[in-house]
């Protein structure tokens, strides 16, 4: 790989496989300065699509700021924005709207900082033992527990948001993470582990099913106890049913990177990064009913169930798709940022939010208004 510093990092062990596979590694960064991960998409952060998040009953957008150890914080209402110091290099976010706490993961600084949504303001920096690099996290709203996957590290950290307290249970290292509410379970990936890890939140208890190695991509339908992963090795959907552990697959495009379900008309979009396509499943059928051709490197997907539509995060196009989820058609084509990775919607507002590599690390998109070219 070419870079500028040669110094081991954390993805580094996933992106020697994929760069073989990948004529561009936008999904799995190396390390060099600020400078040129702003106007280069194939070097300089790791990808998450949890980087950005809208609290929908204060209509505030938190989107992480990488490059300045930062997170961006956007008021709709008023159209300000100001910038929230956290700890080094942070990577991810969840929120827990009942509580109004932002939780972000500090992956250089082996840390979680909770931002307080009504200061916006770090309230407590929660620490993880070092050299865990931290990766991802997730919020369970009806529990208010916080768990973060780390990549160097066998356990899970679970946060309690009342008191900050951690507690750990030994799971493996992650890169993938979904919380289950209702069961009150945690299902957990890695890129090179063929087993999907499916942990009891209360117990710490862990079963495993193998669906075969590098996963990437993963989203959770309640209503049927489906999980869907997007199987990269072999261009498939992998459908895993949580209750009886059956397995199904569903064929796609080109290294399928990023699923997301639109549980109004039960259909999956999955982000095909490598042929730059979005495959359409109807998951009564459990098949594909249309393919579109997006951006350069589609990398994110979001849904809007309210208005029936869904965008793409284009990570080399500098874009975001929007596609007709009742015709699936593509609609329209609007310009972002540079090298958008992760999106959220406020569907009331009909504006998509995108997180950038490059700067600003936040744009908007008025789908409503904006002109398509």
């Amino acid at each position: 790989m070419n870079m500028l510093n040669s110094t081991p990092r954390p993805w580094d062990r996933w992106s020697a496989s994929l760069l073989c596979t990948l004529t561009a590694s936008a999904l799995f960064l190396g390390t060099v300065g600020a400078a040129q991960a702003e106007t280069d998409a194939s070097f300089g952060r790791q990808i998450t699509t949890g980087a950005i998040a809208i609290n929908p009953q204060t209509h505030k957008v938190y989107a992480v700021d990488e490059a300045a150890d930062q997170v961006v914080v956007t008021n709709e209402q008023t159209g300000s924005a100001h910038m929230v110091k956290v700890g080094k290099g942070p990577i991810a976010l969840a929120m827990n709207p009942r509580t109004d706490r932002i939780y972000v993961v500090n992956g250089d600084g082996d840390s979680v900082s909770v931002i307080d949504g009504k200061q916006d303001a770090v309230i407590a920096t929660i620490q993880i033992r070092t050299g865990s690099y931290p990766y991802l996290i997730a919020a369970d709203e009806a529990t208010n527990k916080i768990y973060v996957a780390n990549t160097y590290s066998d356990f899970l950290i679970v946060i309690d948001g009342t008191t900050n307290s951690v507690t750990r249970f030994k799971t493996g290292s992650a890169d993938g993470i979904i919380v289950d509410p209702r069961s009150n379970t945690v299902f957990l990936t890695t890129y090179e582990d063929p087993a999907i890890r499916i942990v009891n939140a209360a117990t710490g208890a862990m079963t495993k099913v193998d669906v075969g190695t590098h996963l990437w991509g993963m989203a959770f339908d309640q209503s049927t106890d489906m999980l869907y992963l997007g199987h990269t090795g072999t261009d498939n959907i992998v459908e895993l049913n949580v209750q009886t552990r059956a397995v199904h697959t569903v064929p796609v495009g080109s290294f399928p990177c990023a699923v997301a379900i639109n549980p109004r008309t039960q259909m999956l979009y999955a982000v095909n990064y490598g042929s730059a396509t979005v495959s359409a499943i109807n998951l009564t059928t459990n098949k594909v009913v249309a393919t579109l051709v997006v951006g350069d490197h589609p990398q994110a997907v979001a849904v809007d169930a309210l208005h029936n539509r869904i965008y793409v995060a284009n990570v080399h196009g500098d874009s975001i798709t929007a596609i007709n989820g009742e015709t699936n058609k593509v609609i329209g084509t609007y310009s972002a940022g540079k090298n958008p990775y992760a999106l959220a919607i406020d569907p009331t507002a009909e504006r998509v939010y995108a997180a950038n590599f490059g700067q600003p690390a936040v744009t908007v998109v008025n789908v409503s208004q904006a002109a398509a070219h």
